[in-house]
């Protein structure tokens, strides 16, 4: 059985919290994680019933599952949210930050209030949870830290920009805190993913959706367990020398 480097402690003791862990990639995350063992926190902040059908997946492959509530760009929130963790003894020694808000438009049609969401949500909400969350894991010299990022990140897209503007500060974020944190025995990582079969793409017509499908290589969009195996990957123990990389699976879409 694999142990948390320093910290001893075996992968069926550990605790992944997954942000955002209602939707499609969320929910498959988690329930990688559950596949093998893990103690899983599914974090939501108003998609109650989503939130438990995850659990009820989770928890029918044998793990221990709690989902929690809050706004990610509350800190006063995530902190009662960690209480609860701590006193469940479930604080984190994975953190993936995969709570995330889409916008779609032209950046002259973008308001205040739209672009100060988006960054709140996207880059604050990361901020925030890896700030609380990564103090424990600095504690005990053992920690993954898994920012889900996106192809836009790295290469902008057209009628995107709020969006990938969030997304390019959390691939910046990433590199910087993986160089702060990696003397403390915590590696921090993103997964930016190209075009992924999920409800995000659900406003997308059927011609529209062949037509992105011929821009890919690959020939077709990722699944979510695609990129959960790769969120699962990172957060290994023998992954440990892996830390401040943006990886991109996005089927050659973007090289």
């Amino acid at each position: 059985m694999a142990s948390l480097g320093e910290s001893g402690k075996p992968i069926k003791e550990m605790t992944v919290l997954i942000t955002g862990g209602s939707g499609g990639i969320g929910g498959a995350i988690a329930e990688r994680f559950a596949s093998v063992g893990m103690n899983i926190v599914i974090h939501y902040m108003n998609s109650h019933e989503a939130a438990n059908e995850v659990a009820r997946r989770c928890m029918a492959l044998g793990a221990k599952v709690l989902t929690v509530a809050a706004d990610v760009r509350d800190r006063s929130q995530l902190l009662r949210m960690a209480e609860r963790l701590e006193g469940s003894g479930m604080l984190p020694d994975i953190l993936v930050n995969n709570a995330g808000k889409a916008h779609y438009g032209m950046l002259a049609d973008v308001t205040e209030e739209e672009w100060d969401d988006i960054m709140a949500v996207n880059l604050k909400g990361t901020f925030l949870c890896s700030q609380i969350f990564m103090r424990p894991m600095v504690s005990q010299r053992f920690g993954r830290i898994i920012n889900v990022s996106s192809v836009w990140g790295i290469s902008g897209a057209s009628c995107e920009v709020a969006y990938s503007a969030s997304k390019g500060g959390i691939n910046a974020f990433t590199k910087a805190l993986a160089k702060e944190l990696a003397p403390s025995g915590v590696t921090v990582n993103a997964v930016a993913p190209g075009a992924v079969n999920t409800s995000m793409l659900s406003n997308l017509q059927e011609d529209e959706m062949r037509m992105l499908e011929e821009e890919i290589p690959a020939g077709r969009l990722a699944s979510p367990e695609e990129i959960s195996s790769l969120v699962y990957f990172l957060a290994l123990p023998e992954s440990g020398y892996i830390t401040g990389q943006i990886i991109s699976p996005n089927g050659g879409w973007i090289t």
